[in-house]
This record gives C-alpha cells, sequence and structure tokens, in this order.
C-alpha cells in the first residue's frame, strides 16, 4: 500500500517508562500491524527520567496488556536521549508534566512541532487544553488504574493510526513527486 525509504518513527514517553509509555508503545505497534503497517512504523518508549532505567514493565501494566493478548516481557526501561527528538517523526506525551518538558527541551521548531500529547489525538479530548488530556500515573494506584490507562490510551489509538497514515501517504506523495520531476528532466533533456 505505502512504500517509503525509512519507517515512520513514533516514541511515546512517560516518567519512568515502565507503565504508561511502554502500554501506549505496545498498543500502538499492534494497532499498526492491524492495519498492514507493521513494516512502515517503529514504535518505541522512553522515560523522562533514569529512575527506572534496565527495569521491566511494572507487572500490573503487563497484566492488562496481557488480558488483550499483548506481549510486554521483553520491554526495559530506558531515558529519553535527545538525538530522538530528531531521529523520531512524533514524539507523544502521555501527561502534561511531559509535555511540558518535551516542549522545553525541543532543539528547535522542527523537534517542537513533533511534540504532541498523546490523547490529542482522542476526538473526545482533541479541542480540550493540554492540561485536560493528561493519563494521571497508575503507578500510585491498583488495577483499576491500569486498566483506566488502557481504556484512556485506547481512545487515542485510532486517530494516532490515521494521523500517521496520512503522514506516510504524504511522504509517499512528496517522493512520487521527487521522482516524477527527475523523470520529467531525463525526458526533456533527451
Amino acid at each position: 500500500m505505502y512504500s517509503t525509504s525509512s519507517p515512520y518513527r513514533v516514541i511515546t514517553v512517560c516518567t519512568g517508562n515502565i507503565c504508561r509509555s511502554p502500554m501506549a508503545a505496545l498498543m500502538l505497534t499492534e494497532a499498526f500491524k492491524a492495519e498492514g503497517l507493521g513494516h512502515l512504523v517503529e514504535v518505541d518508549s522512553a522515560g523522562t527520567t533514569g529512575y527506572e532505567v534496565g527495569h521491566p514493565i511494572d507487572p500490573r501494566a503487563a497484566r492488562v496488556l496481557m488480558a488483550q493478548h499483548i506481549a510486554s516481557e521483553d520491554h526495559i526501561a530506558r531515558e529519553w536521549r535527545r538525538e530522538w527528538f530528531i531521529e523520531r517523526d512524533l514524539i507523544l506525551a502521555l501527561d502534561v508534566d511531559h509535555f511540558g518538558w518535551l516542549q522545553e527541551g525541543a532543539p528547535d521548531k522542527e523537534a517542537l512541532g513533533k511534540v504532541r500529547m498523546l490523547r490529542s489525538f482522542d476526538p473526545a479530548m482533541a479541542d480540550r487544553s493540554s492540561l485536560d488530556q493528561g493519563i494521571e500515573d497508575p503507578w500510585y494506584g491498583g488495577h483499576t488504574d491500569f486498566d483506566n490507562t488502557w481504556i484512556l490510551i485506547r481512545a487515542a489509538v485510532p486517530g494516532i493510526v490515521q494521523h500517521v497514515k496520512a503522514a506516510i501517504a504524504e511522504r509517499e506523495g512528496a517522493g512520487r513527486l521527487d521522482g516524477s520531476e527527475d523523470h520529467q528532466q531525463v525526458t526533456s533533456m533527451s
């Protein structure tokens, strides 16, 4: 359906990279596979802090994902790296503090334009302030908080998939235009 020279790269960002951001990344990975875009989109996650670096996903998050047949045992928490502002196409903050942190750290306007609140892709939340679009850290709660995190992320997933599909189509269109212009130049030179 689409062909690009490099994958479209999405990263989800929370505090410690053991609850919200890996849940979102794994859910998005499954959604892109289901849309036939698994080979065109790469999704990963990171934390704004190094508190949990090297740790696996929180068992309560793993439980929610497992109930939906999404494997999470390979996840290892890691901290955000500045070069990802350049290397990622879409940077999704899970809460308003992550959003502000990423905005402050963005090295330029292009990088800043990549930073979005994950829930801004939920049609019910799209017109709301970023202050209202956050997903509270379930780590301090119980199983219900993790179930709620799943529900909030899931509501944004279709919008993110559509956004990425459009970006890939635009990228492909730009590639076709570039190719056809080259072809026209060669043809007119002959």
